[in-house]
């Protein structure tokens, strides 16, 4: 069902109104007809195979597609020898697509550089990993890169509703509710999920064909969400106050409570990032390493096994002590900006390195810490209508206060005091 629904223009395209609607980047370039090597950066299932396609075709280049899970250096090579007799015999450019590029070794992607730097090809690269990470830094400075966001509930609707016209069936409301919640913005999951609930429905003999929730949940080995959106949303609020409330029964309970309803892990485990330097803050500064390391782990291992992932991120956060201290200082921070215009940077930390720095007198006052005993020395760094405002205030919790207090005897500061209660 989703190669039969797969749109073939841009007008037929669901979501990305930001890249591919009227006034977005990628329809203007190909309405100009011209394309420049890019890296489409998303989770499975929003289109980028599609989107990369329709880009080629609408744009009137030659495709050629590649996989970077089968493809090697030889098929690297021979994709880039037919454009380059494309383009010598008859003028005509081509878009070596190549999905999951993230899989392509160092010398792979290295094969592609000379090819992006002259032109003779348009790269469109897939990838479901962050690219600042997994692909070459030289690739990267050769490409644009556009991020594709997971699908909404309203958006996947509307491709279950294509997907229930083309079988000419009746998909309930019911239905539909449990085929958003469950896919979680993969458009894919959601149609070979539909695809297998009408053959179950089909298989009843009625007429006309209804697929309901309980055609959806056996497609799914019942892993779909069996409340409504409100428990939904009441079930996320109660394991992040579980957590917040360092309860790590009620926070285990609700984290098991989700999953078993068919929630995504990747959405339980940015939560519990979140949570981290919201809630634990600096009272356990580790604890934000380990929710990122949970959300890693989450991408590498995929459930059912990332659910350990998910219970030591969780224990550990509930266990650790709180300090919503970063909270509240970023929240002061963004009002006192908010204020007014942004003030000057002080000339002596303003950047000195480039010609004619020195001759403004930028960065003549500056003294360097290093230079000094304890690796400090006393100068101002915030603007001059901004001295003496503070936003930081200390909570006294776990490792807070040590932090605070080995910061006071380096900086013989007294402004901060670890030892006073938070202000509210």
């Amino acid at each position: 069902m989703a190669e039969l629904l797969r749109p073939r223009h841009l007008d037929e395209v669901v979501g990305h109104e930001d890249l591919v609607g009227p006034n977005g980047a990628l329809r203007r370039f190909v309405e100009a007809r011209h394309l420049n090597s890019m890296i489409l950066w998303g989770p499975a299932g929003t289109g980028k195979t599609t989107l990369a396609r329709i880009l080629a075709n609408d744009a009137g280049y030659a495709q050629e597609s590649l996989s970077a899970v089968s493809g090697g250096v030889k098929d690297v090579r021979d994709a880039l020898a037919r454009a380059r007799e494309r383009l010598a015999e008859r003028g005509e450019r081509t878009v070596l697509f190549i999905d999951e590029v993230h899989r392509f070794n160092k010398a792979q992607q290295d094969l592609l550089l000379p090819a992006t730097e002259t032109g003779e090809i348009v790269l469109i690269g897939a990838t479901t990993e962050n690219p600042y990470f997994e692909v070459n830094a030289a690739l990267m400075s050769r490409t644009t890169l556009w991020r594709l966001r997971p699908l909404s509930d309203a958006q996947v609707a509307t491709l279950v509703a294509r997907g229930g016209a083309l079988r000419d069936v009746v998909v309930s409301d019911d239905a539909v509710a449990a085929l958003t919640s469950s896919a979680h913005g993969d458009a894919r999951s959601a149609l070979t999920t539909l695809d297998t609930a009408i053959l179950l429905a089909r298989s009843e003999g009625t007429s006309p064909v209804l697929v309901d929730v309980g055609h959806v949940a056996q497609a799914r080995d019942g892993r779909i969400h069996h409340q409504s959106a409100d428990t939904h949303y009441d079930q996320v609020s109660a394991l992040i106050k579980s957590v917040r409330g360092s309860d790590p029964d009620a926070a285990l309970y609700w984290l098991v409570t989700l999953l078993e309803a068919g929630e995504s892990a990747r959405f339980l485990a940015r939560r519990l990032v979140i949570l981290a330097s919201e809630d634990v803050g600096l009272a356990n500064p580790l604890g934000l390493l380990v929710a990122e390391a949970c959300a890693r782990a989450v991408e590498f291992v995929g459930l059912p096994e990332a659910r350990l992932n998910l219970a030591h991120a969780t224990l550990t956060l509930a266990l650790s002590a709180k300090s919503n201290s970063v909270t509240r200082a970023l929240g002061a921070a963004t009002a006192a900006v908010a204020r007014g215009d942004s003030e000057e940077v002080p000339d002596h930390v303003r950047d000195a390195h480039y010609a004619g720095a020195r001759e403004q007198g930028f960065g003549e006052q500056y003294r360097y810490p290093h230079d000094y005993e304890g690796g400090w020395v006393d100068q101002t760094y915030l603007p001059t209508g901004r001295l003496g405002e503070r936003y930081y205030e200390p909570s006294t919790h776990g490792d807070e206060a040590e932090l605070v207090a080995q910061w006071r005897a380096r900086t013989s500061r007294e402004d901060l005091d670890a030892s006073a209660p938070p202000v509210e």
